[in-house]
């Protein structure tokens, strides 16, 4: 199912994704547990899906990886709006959630940051959270991620508005 080993890390790897996985990425992008603190607020079908990998595919203002252990994918990790004139990019990640728990989005987020900045030479990572997902926030602050502010009724989920906590990481 996924490509060929982008990073190796310890515990797990980072593949590249492949047209073969969409199903997979349907799967679980649709599934409310990812696709809510994603705000992603609509469905996405095949179609739409392989649109979406085409384009990002095609740019090199993205990074889209499996999150694999022992070979299979657990989740995903994704750099983008990589702006090399301003040295900055966003991250983004979500684990199928019988895999919660077990540290692999701290290593997902900790090799693809070192990649933006060592091999990218980017120099900073954002991210955006959902004030209430704690879960995420400790992701990013175990990589080093800094809290810089709140984001006031930014995102619409599920019905209503939602705070979101900006994180901005830096190479120095």
């Amino acid at each position: 199912m996924p490509g060929p080993i982008f990073i190796r890390g310890e515990r797990i790897t980072l593949r590249t994704v492949e047209s073969d996985d969409l199903d997979f990425e349907n799967k679980h992008r649709n599934d409310p547990r990812i696709r809510k603190p994603l705000t992603f607020s609509m469905p996405l079908n095949h179609d739409q899906a392989e649109s979406r990998f085409e384009r990002h595919t095609e740019s090199d203002e993205s990074v889209s990886l499996w999150i694999c252990a022992d070979e299979d994918p657990v989740g995903k990790v994704d750099l983008f709006d990589i702006n090399q004139t301003h040295g900055t990019s966003e991250i983004a990640y979500w684990l199928v959630p019988e895999f919660w728990g077990n540290g692999y989005a701290s290593d997902a987020v900790d090799l693809l940051v070192r990649y933006a900045f060592e091999e990218r030479r980017l120099r900073k990572v954002s991210a955006h959270v959902l004030v209430e997902n704690e879960g995420s926030q400790a992701v990013l602050e175990r990589a080093g991620f800094q809290r810089e502010g709140r984001l006031r009724d930014e995102r619409y989920v599920d019905g209503e508005h939602c705070d979101v906590f900006r994180y901005g990481l830096l190479a120095t």
